[in-house]
């Protein structure tokens, strides 16, 4: 693992920008250190093919999402620090090279070790942990690509291997836009939870076309209901903008972009056609899931993509009245899992049992307000449920903060920091890609 890095003089001066911002909270500073620190020290390593292997946290694979997730934050340090551009080019490089081994595999080994969920009736190979398809594993990648390229100026992994995968990507969620006709992907797991495996013999529950693309599975590893997952869309959608700006001004691949340009085009035609209803009190609100033969699943889950974090993934301004009208609604009791309790308030998963909020969820409130109050509500709310370890968890109980899943998962500690990072104001770099779309 990489044991250098906090030595180096860029995090050392980020450290000490954030200290001094953070001065009249002192242990919330040692949570953020903790955390930023902890990820790069522990989660990766090198390996021999110059490419860059990382671990979820407690559970030894790397997930496409979320090693894109952990490794975001150091973004702001990249410019200035060889390592750690070596580090993110790394991460990005393996990430693709995954994905054209298998775009439909979320996770995978360091190597051909066979570990994992061997018996699950898929397409296994030995390099791949799980084989769940989800559209954001798709589209975490192309954002860190894009990111990467947009605060450092580096264009070397713009490489073959990349132009292979997006090609492979593009051609997936082409194929899924009728994933009953098209599709040859299946999925099933046996003795397990329902929200483990797919119905309909491994296809998932029948759908209609709608010019979205189909998903199997949501960014918590859970079946979708119905398989038009629209925050995943959302997440497409702008991933396919950052595509057509790749593929204009750095591959100069003309066919390229057209391709993806009415890909996203589409896409979000299906998003905004099939992808809202009229709530009764809230009015109009993005669905969580669809089938495209009207049938709905009105709920979010703290897992991102989300619905909360659509300004987020660079779909819409914050006070866009659909989202904030969404907003309203995942933000209450009538969201199936937003809990509340003695010790917080905030949005659950289905994944993880009734009570229990995510500090993803709660790091994501904050990321998606211009309210400087409600950044801090939620970073003082963090604080003092991480259970007193100094560190984020995937879940804790809304009551015993005490109670909590994994104590070890670097995506929440990521997205904590980058939600004090946003509140020093020294995040304007990670987001300024959006401004442009």
């Amino acid at each position: 693992m990489i044991k250098i890095i906090t030595r180096g003089s860029s995090t050392r001066k980020l450290l000490s920008l954030v200290e001094r911002q953070l001065s009249a909270s002192p242990r919330l500073f040692k949570v953020f250190k903790n955390c930023f620190t902890n990820t790069i020290k522990t989660t990766v390593e090198y390996v021999p093919d110059g490419t860059v292997f990382m671990v979820t946290g407690d559970i030894p694979a790397m997930w496409l999402r979320d090693s894109a997730a952990q490794i975001r934050p150091y973004l702001l340090t990249a410019k200035e620090d060889v390592e750690i551009r070596k580090i993110i080019r790394g991460v990005i490089k393996r990430q693709f090279l995954y994905i054209l081994h298998d775009p439909y595999a979320n996770a995978f080994n360091k190597e051909a070790n066979g570990h994992g969920h061997q018996n699950d009736i898929t397409d296994m190979s030995d390099w791949t942990w799980e084989r769940k398809y989800e559209v954001d594993s798709l589209c975490y990648p192309i954002q860190l690509a894009y990111l990467y390229w947009k605060i450092t100026g580096d264009t070397g992994h713009f490489d073959l291997n990349f132009q292979k995968a997006v090609r492979e990507i593009i051609q997936v969620w082409k194929i899924e836009q009728n994933h009953g006709d098209l599709s040859e992907y299946l999925f099933q797991r046996y003795n397990c939870p329902a929200t483990d495996t797919l119905s309909n013999g491994g296809q998932g529950a029948p759908t209609g076309e709608t010019g979205m693309t189909w998903s199997g599975f949501r960014p918590s590893d859970d079946a979708c209901t119905y398989g038009y997952l629209i925050p995943a869309n959302i997440f497409a959608v702008t991933v396919l903008g950052y595509l057509v700006e790749i593929a204009d001004r750095v591959l100069g691949d003309e066919t390229m972009a057209a391709e993806v340009e009415e890909l996203g085009k589409t896409i979000k035609e299906g998003v905004e056609t099939y992808g809202k209803i009229n709530h009764l009190q809230y009015g109009q609100i993005y669905a969580y899931e669809t089938d495209g033969l009207g049938n709905y699943n009105i709920m979010d889950d703290a897992n991102v993509p989300s619905l909360l974090s659509i300004p987020y993934l660079g779909y819409c301004s914050y006070d866009q009245q659909v989202y904030q009208n969404t907003r309203r609604f995942v933000l209450s009791s009538d969201n199936p899992y937003f809990f509340k309790g003695k010790a917080a308030e905030g949005i659950g998963s289905p994944h993880t049992p009734k009570g229990y909020i995510w500090h993803i969820s709660l790091a994501m409130q904050g990321l998606t307000t211009s309210c400087y109050n409600e950044k801090k509500d939620m970073l003082d709310m963090m604080e003092r449920t991480d259970g007193g370890t100094y560190f984020m968890h995937e879940s804790f109980h809304c009551d015993d903060p005490d109670c909590f899943t994994r104590p070890w998962f670097s995506w929440a500690n990521s997205l904590f920091c980058e939600l004090v990072l946003d509140y020093c104001g020294l995040a304007s770099e990670i987001f300024c890609a959006y401004a442009e779309q």
